[in-house]
């Protein structure tokens, strides 16, 4: 039976980011009444819009996004994926022709996804609550009371954080990790470039990510922290050619490079939440971006849970999604944590890691192991 009759939402959602939206969307695709549902965030709709962020979207997210009709979006396909080891012999590639689908994923601006979801739950009439932010909760046997930072209150059945930090208690089993790296990143230009093709290089210092976007390529290149300050400093001429000697000549030169950017990277994840509050994406879980599975993840927690939730918005509703969606968590966060710690380090096994590309590149069932868990998560 489901309990929230006399609240004023069945579901409030707590950041209305991709995860958050696309919850949203779910929820009324799944019979939810829209007017039962809050979507709270804290920044202006144009604030988002204009966010240049870079997002990679595995295939499995394009078909959530599509059933929500939040697609297409303004991107770039991947075709292939080039995985290699700078400095040993091995590399591994994966295609989309071998795994029978259009691609294996797609690059887009965190604006402009966020600008096509905010059109569906505009459509969809969902409440939208921004700017405004959550400044207190309070939690009874029948319901969440949340307050506003301009004074307003109101009554949820169930709550859900879906950005920024967590508004219910973490369990032992939550997980902290400084992976002593920094991410820069920048969208940058090349000579010979190849249409379609993602590449994954991993350095001494942690891996170089470049992923296709338009004309160009968005990079995320992850250095330690004092790396990181010299690469910043750089004239734009002595930091391309930096670039270019960490990643060789598979592109031809890098020619161009934009501002570029930098953030610490680290492991956030683990169970988190209250009988009536629960977390999805970011809130959930913070991973490092060398298997750009942190959206990916987000996205296939806001579709179980809106399965549940649209049945009952209830307590049980709640431990039931925890359950449910503890493999593909426990699966993708191990996922991500091995490859940047492993693969970023001088230890004397790295060059036994290149000939395990190598290995996987031989090996279908490897790779195609591989490339389900980034196309869909553990199933």
């Amino acid at each position: 039976m489901n309990d929230n009759i006399e609240t004023d939402y069945s579901v409030a959602i707590c950041g209305a980011g991709p995860a958050g939206m696309a919850l949203a969307a779910l929820l009324v695709q799944r019979g939810m009444a829209p007017a039962r549902i809050a979507l709270i965030d804290a920044k202006p709709l144009d604030a988002a819009r204009d966010d240049p962020r870079t997002l990679a979207l595995s295939w499995g997210s394009r078909q959530i996004l599509d059933q929500v009709g939040a697609w297409p979006v303004p991107a770039t396909d991947i075709h292939e994926i080039h995985v290699s080891r700078k400095g040993a012999f091995g590399r591994s590639m994966i295609t989309r022709d071998e795994h029978r689908v259009p691609a294996l994923g797609y690059v887009t601006r965190y604006g402009d996804l966020v600008t096509v979801l905010a059109g569906v739950t505009e459509r969809l009439g969902i409440a939208s609550l921004r700017p405004a932010r959550v400044t207190g909760l309070e939690e009874t046997a029948s319901a969440v009371r949340l307050t506003l930072d301009d004074g307003r209150t109101l009554s949820a059945a169930i709550a859900v954080q879906a950005e920024g930090g967590l508004f219910g208690a973490q369990t032992d089993k939550h997980t902290t990790r400084d992976y002593g790296q920094t991410a820069i990143i920048a969208q940058v230009e090349a000579s010979a470039p190849i249409a379609h093709r993602a590449y994954e290089r991993f350095t001494d210092e942690g891996p170089l990510a470049m992923l296709p976007q338009g004309d160009g390529y968005s990079m995320v290149w992850c250095v330690r922290p004092e790396t990181a300050q010299e690469l910043l400093s750089l004239a734009d001429a002595a930091f391309l050619a930096r670039l270019n000697a960490t990643f060789g000549e598979r592109l031809g030169r890098f020619t161009h490079a934009t501002r570029r950017l930098a953030f610490p990277l680290g492991l956030n994840a683990g169970v988190a939440g209250t009988a009536r509050t629960t977390a999805i994406g970011n809130a959930a879980q913070t991973l490092h971006p060398v298997a750009g599975q942190g959206l990916n993840l987000g996205l296939r927690d806001a579709t179980v849970l809106a399965r549940l939730l649209a049945r009952d918005a209830t307590t049980d509703t709640l431990a039931e999604f925890a359950t449910l969606r503890r493999q593909d968590r426990d699966v993708t966060v191990r996922l991500t944590d091995t490859m940047a710690r492993i693969f970023a380090n001088t230890s004397p096994l790295q060059p036994a890691l290149g000939l395990s590309l190598a290995a996987i590149d031989l090996l279908s069932p490897a790779r195609s192991v591989l490339a389900q868990l980034m196309m869909y998560g553990r199933r």
